[in-house]
């Protein structure tokens, strides 16, 4: 049996409108994880109240787009409309677990199922599945990435899952996304250092992130093989942990948009915060949280986008958008950093935050240049939010 496919769409991006073909469920699972036959699959989903995941009521009444979204997406195509069969696929189950409330933060030990038991996540789902994919409000990549290191399974993260990132980013051939991303992290990789030139309110500030030389990594979609790995996506990015930062960047606050700060950075952490608009409390509550636990002001990544896609309006997609580029905070052992959540004075404040700079998010904050330095070399890979020539060069 297969699944009633729907039509294609049209999006506009950064570089023009593009078309994606229809979402096609059986051939993201088939690209995404190959091997998949035989596999165990389940779902994991986050509520603020799990006991709502007995006989889905969640389902009912206002509230819950993304946890519904993927009922929508994966649950019902496994079991309405036959793709466990086709697939090979066993088992389908779905699991709740209490929601973290911040990125990247550990996940709870307990999950409720349909019939609303209490389940252990580690005896019950890490242990007996093969593939677990993951649909949340905050992303859980960094603790299933420690789980499936530990448990030897595989799975996916799509926290903030939307109908536009079905209708683009996970229609995208994830292995013609792989060779891309495999192209720029080729042309980026072992850079001494990577400069950004931030523009607000006519002012220009400077931050640099220094990498030490080191391997770039790449966020592909591409999950492989029989053993441990998640991929977040949808995916596509090129991405450094720095072994350093100096100077100042703009940030505006996820909670608060409508404020924005300067972040000045020393040693590779952020040690002030200068208020320039919007709600000074805020401002001052982040500077209350880097004083009390600096950790959570640790420069933990820097992330450039490899794909053209549109904006959703969620960043597990827009920070994979070609020509923007992501600072993050806090934790980074996921990413191969040595930053721990027991590093962290309080649990709940060992997150990894990304902080993305795109036109369509970030309004007021310009990014007039990203420069590379490699040796003697200088290449500028971002104008303006766009991609350079060199980036372009690299693709061809």
């Amino acid at each position: 049996m297969h699944m009633t496919l729907p039509k294609p769409y049209t999006f506009p991006t950064l570089q023009g409108e593009r078309s994606f073909p229809a979402f096609d469920l059986s051939k993201l699972l088939k690209t995404v994880f190959n091997p998949i036959d035989g596999c165990r699959v389940c779902m994991l989903i986050d509520l603020d109240d799990p006991s709502k995941m007995k006989n889905f009521s969640f389902l009912k009444g206002e509230g819950y787009p993304v946890q519904k979204k993927a009922y929508e997406v994966f649950y019902q195509a496994f079991h309405e409309e036959g793709l466990l069969e086709e697939l090979g696929l066993t088992g389908g189950e779905i699991f709740a677990f209490k929601t973290t409330g911040g990125s990247n933060l550990d996940l709870p030990d307990e999950a409720t199922d349909v019939k609303g038991n209490i389940v252990n996540l580690a005896e019950d789902v890490y242990k007996p599945y093969d593939l677990i994919l993951c649909t949340s409000d905050y992303s859980a990549t960094a603790p299933l990435t420690a789980h499936a290191k530990k448990y030897e399974f595989r799975g996916s993260t799509m926290h903030g899952l939307n109908d536009i990132i079905v209708q683009s980013g996970l229609s995208v051939d994830y292995n013609i996304v792989s060779v891309e991303a495999e192209k720029l992290r080729l042309g980026l990789t072992k850079a001494d250092k990577v400069e950004i030139d931030f523009e607000i309110a006519d002012k220009v500030h400077k931050l640099t992130l220094i990498l030490g030389g080191q391997e770039a990594q790449k966020s592909h979609g591409l999950c492989h093989g029989r053993g441990p790995d998640i991929a977040n996506l949808p995916a596509g990015e090129v991405y450094f942990v720095p072994t350093g930062a100096e100077g100042i960047f703009p940030m505006q606050y996820e909670e608060d948009p409508d404020t924005i700060a300067l972040q000045h950075v020393k040693d590779g952490r952020i040690v002030d915060v200068e208020f320039v608009s919007g709600n000074p409390e805020t401002v001052e509550a982040h500077k209350a949280k880097l004083i009390s636990d600096p950790v959570t002001g640790e420069i933990g990544e820097l992330g450039l986008g490899t794909q053209i896609l549109p904006f959703c309006g969620a960043d597990i997609q827009d920070e994979k958008t070609l020509g923007t580029v992501h600072v993050a905070t806090g934790r980074s052992d996921h990413l191969g950093g040595h930053l721990l959540p027991s590093m962290f004075a309080e649990a709940q404040n060992a997150s990894h935050d990304d902080i993305l700079f795109h036109p369509k998010k970030t309004t007021s904050i310009g990014v007039k240049e990203v420069r590379w330095y490699k040796g003697d070399r200088q290449e500028v890979i971002i104008e303006n939010y766009q991609p350079s020539a060199y980036i372009k060069g690299l693709l061809d």
